[in-house]
C-alpha cells in the first residue's frame, strides 16, 4: 500500500498565521554510503540490517518483553520499514482499526507475514458498546492475519465515564475466546484522574497514554501508581508535536537549525521511570535508523538544552494536553481535540489523517467559526495561542 499524499493548497502554506514546519531532507539528513548526515555535520551511522541486541523492559503484570522503541504505525504506507524494524528487533506494534480508515491494519498484517508470532502485537477500538466493539475486533483480526491480539485497547478514553460496561465486557468476552490477551485503554489526555482511576479500577492490564518533555512534571506520580499496581505503560505522542524539520522563515530557525531534538525527544521518553515502551510514529527507513540510536545512547545535557529550546519555540502552538480548557470554550468546542488534530498536519505533515479526525466532530461544533466570536473564552496556562489555532484548523479542515 502506498500513503497517498493529500494536502490542502500545501496546509495554506502562503500567509500562515502559526509556523509551519517542513519534512523536506527526510529531517535534514542526507544519505551516504557510510550513515546519515545532518544538518550540523554530525554523523549518525545507518543500522544495520541484521538484528539488533536491544535491551527488553517488562510490560507490567503482563509479563510481556518488549523494546523500549516500539513502532506506532498510524500514518505508515510502507511496509518495506516495518519489515525492516522487525528485523533489527524492534518487537511492540501498535495500530487501531480507525487508523488510515483500516488500511494501517491491512498493511500491517501484509509486512508481518510470518514474523506475527515474533512481536507483540497491539490495536485499538473507539466502540462503546459491547457488540460495536466485537466487530471492530473481528475485522482486526482479520485485516491482520492473526487469530489473537496481545493487547487490544479501548481507544482515546479520557475520563471514567467514557468507559462504559459494554467496553469492559467486550474484553472480557474477547478474552475468553483467547481473541486478545490482555486488555488495554488509551487517552490522550487527563492523566492526573484517569491514572490513579486505573490502578484501582484492576480492569485492564495496559495503557497507552500521551507523555513528553513538555508535560507537567506531576504526571509522574500518576505514572508511578499505575505501575504500582501492574500496569503496563506505553508512552505515545513522544515527539511533543512531531515538527522534524524547520525552515528558514521559521522564527526559531536560527537557534534550532540543528537536527536532533527527535532524537533527544525519544531518548528523554525512554530514559523516563516507569515507562516500558513507547510507539513513535516512522514512515521511511531514516526516521527508523535514527529512533534505533535513542536506545543505544542516554539523554545529555545538550539534548537537554535543545528540548528546552525547542519547547519554548512550539509554546505558542503545541497543545500539552493538560486538560485545562476543558468547558471553557463558550461555543462548547473540543478546543484539546481540534488542537489535537492540527498537530497532526502540521508537526507530523498528515493532513488526510487531520481531516479525517476533524469530520468525527458532531456537525454543530464544525460549523463553529472562531473568528464570528468577538473574544475567546479559552486561556491557555501554557501560552498556546488558542483563538488563532482553532480558526487556522477550521481552515483548513471544515
Amino acid at each position: 500500500m502506498k500513503l497517498g499524499k493529500t494536502s490542502r493548497r500545501d496546509f495554506l502554506s502562503a500567509g500562515l498565521i502559526l509556523p509551519v514546519v517542513g519534512a523536506s531532507a527526510r529531517m535534514g539528513f542526507a544519505n551516504t554510503t557510510a550513515g546519515l548526515i545532518n544538518t550540523a555535520g554530525e554523523r549518525f551511522e545507518r543500522a544495520p540490517s541484521s538484528p539488533v541486541k536491544l535491551q527488553m523492559r517488562t510490560l507490567g503484570r503482563t509479563g510481556l518483553k518488549v523494546t523500549p522503541l516500539g513502532f506506532g504505525c498510524g500514518y505508515t504506507g510502507d511496509s518495506s520499514v516495518v519489515e525492516r524494524a522487525v528485523d533489527l528487533g524492534i518487537n511492540y506494534f501498535d495500530t487501531a482499526r480507525a487508523y488510515l480508515q483500516g488500511n494501517c491494519e491491512r498493511m500491517l498484517g501484509i509486512a508481518l507475514g510470518s514474523k506475527r508470532k515474533q512481536i507483540v502485537l497491539s490495536t485499538k477500538s473507539l466502540a462503546s458498546e459491547k457488540e460495536a466493539a466485537l466487530k471492530d475486533l473481528d475485522t482486526s483480526l482479520r485485516e491482520l492475519k492473526t487469530d489473537y491480539i496481545d493487547i487490544w485497547y479501548c481507544h482515546d478514553k479520557p475520563s471514567p465515564d467514557k468507559v462504559t460496561d459494554g467496553m469492559i465486557e467486550a474484553q472480557r468476552i474477547a478474552k475468553q475466546q483467547g481473541k486478545v490477551r490482555f486488555s488495554g485503554l488509551s487517552m490522550h489526555s487527563n492523566q492526573q484522574q484517569m491514572l490513579p482511576w486505573l490502578a484501582k479500577n484492576g480492569v485492564f492490564d495496559v495503557v497507552m497514554t500521551g507523555y513528553n518533555f513538555s508535560m507537567d512534571a506531576s504526571m509522574d506520580a500518576g505514572l508511578a501508581v499505575a505501575a504500582k499496581a501492574g500496569i503496563g505503560i506505553v508512552a505515545m505522542k513522544v515527539m511533543a508535536g512531531g515538527f522534524r524539520a524547520l525552515k528558514p522563515s521559521d522564527p526559531m530557525y536560527p537557534k534550532l537549525k540543528q537536527e536532533g531534538t527527535h532524537l533527544a525527544a525519544l531518548k528523554w521518553a525512554i530514559g523516563r521511570p516507569n515507562i516500558a515502551t513507547t510507539v513513535p510514529g516512522m514512515t521511511d527507513m531514516d526516521q527508523l535508523d535514527e529512533n534505533i540510536q535513542a536506545m543505544t545512547s542516554t539523554l545529555s545535557p545538550a539534548d537537554e538544552k535543545l528540548l528546552a529550546a525547542h519547547l519554548e519555540w512550539i509554546a505558542p502552538f503545541y497543545c500539552r494536553m493538560c486538560g485545562q480548557c476543558e468547558g471553557a470554550c463558550q461555543k462548547g468546542l473540543p478546543v484539546e481535540d481540534v488542537l489535537r488534530y492540527l498537530t497532526y498536519a502540521d508537526g507530523y505533515r498528515q493532513f488526510a489523517m487531520a481531516r479525517q479526525e476533524f469530520q468525527t466532530l458532531a456537525p454543530v461544533h464544525r460549523d463553529v467559526r472562531c473568528g464570528d466570536c468577538g473574544e475567546c473564552t479559552v486561556q491557555c496556562p501554557h501560552s498556546v495561542r488558542v483563538s488563532d489555532c482553532m480558526a487556522r484548523a477550521q481552515e483548513l479542515f471544515a
